[in-house]
């Protein structure tokens, strides 16, 4: 009994697994097709957790602000904290502001501050990260936790495995991310984890004007496009 109880589970699994494929394809068309449509953008990553007096929290604005000044549109994952201010910025600068939210237990509500027909929704992470490697033209690092993290290192890995050209990835403040850059040189590169030139996949900022500087500088040798 217990045996066939077990097999008819794990037929049901791999049943849900088949029809999940088409949920699945179907976020990436949704995806696809929106943003295409966009033109050229940076995505502004950090912590949902930040509040609007919180220094960082302005510093993403005003780099939003800066980021549409130079004729990019911006993107975010469409919730509340860096998100928020990146996309406020964006928007209170006539600029494209585009969401790319994720449906969470906790945390993730749109921000008001995304265009209506730029705020897109996913259930899968994996989708959701596709598309902010594939139609932004640099990554703009605020401080913040997993989640920030997480696409930071993959976007990292990608670029140094050569599955993506390389972009501009920005961290932004030197005070959050530097501990993080000592631990890269002192033991990655010390420990022969890494390459050496891998620590020049990224850059460290501290004020919006060097943003611009590393976007500028980047895109004066290279054309914009899909990532991939």
């Amino acid at each position: 009994m217990e045996n066939t109880l077990q097999s008819k589970n794990w037929t049901d699994i791999k049943s849900n697994d088949s029809w999940a494929i088409f949920k699945i394809m179907g976020e990436f068309v949704k995806g696809y097709e929106k943003l295409s449509k966009i033109g050229p953008c940076v995505s502004v990553f950090g912590s949902a957790r930040l509040k609007p007096e919180n220094k960082y929290y302005l510093l993403a604005t005003e780099i939003a602000k800066k980021i549409t000044e130079n004729g990019y549109g911006v993107i975010t994952g469409g919730g509340p904290g860096i998100m928020e201010a990146a996309n406020k910025g964006a928007h209170e600068n006539g600029g494209c502001s585009v969401g790319i939210n994720i449906t969470l237990p906790f945390e993730q509500e749109s921000n008001p501050y995304i265009d209506h027909d730029k705020n897109i929704n996913f259930d899968y992470f994996f989708v959701r990260k596709v598309m902010l490697v594939k139609y932004s033209q640099g990554f703009v690092v605020m401080p913040g936790g997993f989640g920030t993290l997480d696409e930071l290192f993959e976007a990292i890995t990608l670029i140094q495995t050569l599955k993506i050209d390389k972009f501009p990835i920005i961290l932004v403040g030197k005070e959050f991310w530097g501990g993080l850059f000592e631990w890269v040189k002192s033991t990655l590169i010390e420990e022969k984890m890494i390459s050496p030139e891998d620590i020049h996949l990224f850059n460290i900022v501290d004020t919006s004007e060097e943003v611009i500087e590393v976007l500028n500088n980047f895109y004066g040798e290279y054309s914009h496009s899909p990532n991939f």
